[in-house]
């Protein structure tokens, strides 16, 4: 059943967001820590995601007059990556890691910022996860009409 792939679809978009909302969760717990194992602060990561065989129209176009089918796409996360903006200096002197005016680097984490892409990617997750149970639901009761 071709509508079926509507499920990997969806199944692509949870497990990506999943991913995200995996990443963020880093990001906040790291929003204060100093020194990393490559010795400065943690630096944010973002994750970058990408359409899975997204077909041009037109290519879709010929392939329904062409009777042909082509696999649907979804979502996949090609890259984690780490932020390139600037630490944020903190005058704290008594801080181990101050440097020599007293200025310590902290991470270029906004938890404001954070709190709204975990928003984003949760809204996102159950935007999915509903497509996929109305997907679900619609294949059960094709098969209940079939007996």
């Amino acid at each position: 059943m071709a509508f079926l792939s509507s499920l990997n679809i969806s199944g692509s978009a949870l497990t990506a967001e999943r991913l995200r909302m995996d990443v963020i969760s880093q990001n906040i717990a790291n929003a204060s820590t100093t020194r990393t194992e490559n010795g400065g602060p943690y630096r944010r990561k973002v994750v970058v995601m990408e359409p899975v065989n997204q077909p041009s129209f037109r290519s879709m176009f010929e392939d329904k007059m062409n009777s042909e089918q082509q696999a649907p796409g979804g979502v996949k996360v090609t890259k984690i990556e780490e932020d390139p903006s600037e630490f944020i200096p903190v005058y704290d002197p008594s801080n181990p890691d101050a440097n020599e005016q007293g200025y310590v680097m902290m991470p270029n984490v906004d938890p404001i910022k954070e709190t709204l892409d975990m928003m984003s990617a949760t809204r996102s997750y159950d935007a999915n996860l509903t497509a996929f149970n109305a997907i679900k639901g619609m294949a059960a009761k094709a098969l209940d009409m079939g007996r």
